[in-house]
């Protein structure tokens, strides 16, 4: 018998349905993609680690360098000066570091073994009850420990050593990618700018100089944020007596990169050697300083430097900086937030270019273009203006007329008036 008619196999489904399985297989695909390319990015993680670094290094340096090119420097000489003095200057503060390391040594060893006496003496009087045979039997325990575990201990040591060869080579190759970044950083732009699509082209065009000055915003205001935190927290240590002060206050300057973990981190350690070196008063003192230090920095520096570049909310910052950390260790968590900001300037500028472009498909709910524009940089002599602010173009009328709004119908000639 012939088959009975009826609705389509799809007509049967729930509209509901339907969408939710449109939709939850292109999420599928989605899912596979973005898994694709984590995990390209980890077979690569050294090359991106670095390119992530020049990139940033040269977002501090850049202003500098277009700064000299409109006093006359040439292209060449200006980025020479501001590479050379830039990597000779962080060079410079590693190096009296360790330094300083060196020579302090023997002074440290000492103070940590009579911060160890001290803190032996303050256990033994404390509440806790602990005697001295609990202590000696710990300390047994702990060199045994060391004993039993010494060959895994020789070939941490070893993977190490590994790991600063490979730190050595990736910081090479961010040196290099900032030297071109700040000689030819505006063609290379153009250049990738041929890969986008032609349709899109514009729009991507006007968002990446605004997402550069986003970043470049961040970068020098995290970077003032640093100095003063460590100044602070560097004087104040120093005027206490606790030894190695500058050490600390550059573990400060380079701790403030990932927000809020940062500062938490280097504080505590600070209160450590303190503790340690100089008794449990100083270090009582020394986190007094760190929490005023991190308040004036939350409460005042935070919002009046990066508060109308970074326009994120704190508790994307967290997680943020978590996730970066849990995909990239310490460098996942130092690019974390400046991708979150450039990212949110991104898709604001885009979502106001696109609702510009066609109001009628997207109807202005939000901020427009200029709005979500910062302003960019002035023009450089011998390279031309900046990229044109992308506006919407008007509407050409077809011959034979002014063109109609969309979705309006033709109306019919009407016949002239009799009179």
């Amino acid at each position: 018998p012939a088959p009975k008619d009826g609705p389509a196999p799809a007509a049967v489904i729930p509209w509901g349905l339907r969408v939710a399985g449109e939709a939850g297989w292109r999420l599928l695909v989605l899912a596979g993609v973005v898994w694709v390319l984590m995990e390209v990015i980890s077979a690569i993680s050294m090359l991106v680690i670095a390119f992530s670094a020049g990139l940033l290094i040269t977002a501090l340096l850049q202003p500098t360098v277009s700064r000299l090119r409109r006093y006359g420097f040439g292209r060449g000489l200006a980025t020479t000066t501001v590479f050379v003095g830039g990597f000779g200057i962080m060079g410079l503060i590693g190096w009296f570091v360790v330094w300083q390391v060196i020579e302090n040594q023997e002074d440290l060893v000492k103070q940590v073994q009579s911060g160890i006496d001290e803190l032996r003496v303050w256990i033994l009087d404390s509440p806790f009850k602990v005697t001295d045979e609990q202590l000696n039997d710990f300390v047994d325990n702990l060199n045994s420990w060391i004993g039993e575990h010494s060959q895994e201990l020789t070939s941490a040591g070893i993977e190490g050593a590994s790991y600063l060869v490979t730190f050595f080579t990736g910081a090479v190759l961010a040196a290099f990618v900032c030297l071109f970044l700040l000689y030819d950083g505006r063609r290379i732009w153009q250049w990738c700018l041929k890969f986008v699509p032609l349709v899109a082209r514009e729009g991507v065009a006007g968002a990446g100089p605004r997402a550069w000055v986003t970043l470049t915003g961040y970068v020098r205001g995290t970077v003032i944020v640093a100095f003063i935190d460590a100044v602070g927290i560097g004087i104040g240590i120093y005027f206490l007596g606790v030894p190695m002060a500058v050490p600390l206050a550059v573990i400060v300057f380079l701790f403030a990169f990932i927000p809020i973990v940062g500062a938490l981190l280097s504080g505590t350690l600070a209160v450590i050697v303190a503790f340690v070196t100089n008794g449990l008063t100083t270090a009582l003192l020394v986190l007094a300083v760190v929490l005023a230090v991190q308040q004036l920095e939350g409460n005042v520096l935070q919002p009046l430097i990066l508060g109308r570049l970074v326009q994120v909310h704190p508790l994307a910052v967290v997680l943020a900086v978590t996730a970066g950390t849990l995909l990239a260790g310490i460098p996942g968590a130092v690019v974390a937030v400046p991708l979150v900001a450039v990212a949110n300037t991104v898709v604001g500028y885009l979502r106001a270019y696109a609702e510009q472009q066609h109001p009628t498909r997207h109807p202005v709910h939000g901020s427009t273009v200029s709005e979500l524009s910062p302003a960019l940089p002035a023009a450089i002599p011998g390279e031309g203006p900046p990229p044109a602010r992308p506006v919407g173009p008007a509407p050409s009328a077809p011959p034979g007329g002014p063109s109609r709004p969309e979705g309006e119908a033709e109306q019919p000639e009407q016949p002239p008036r009799e009179t």
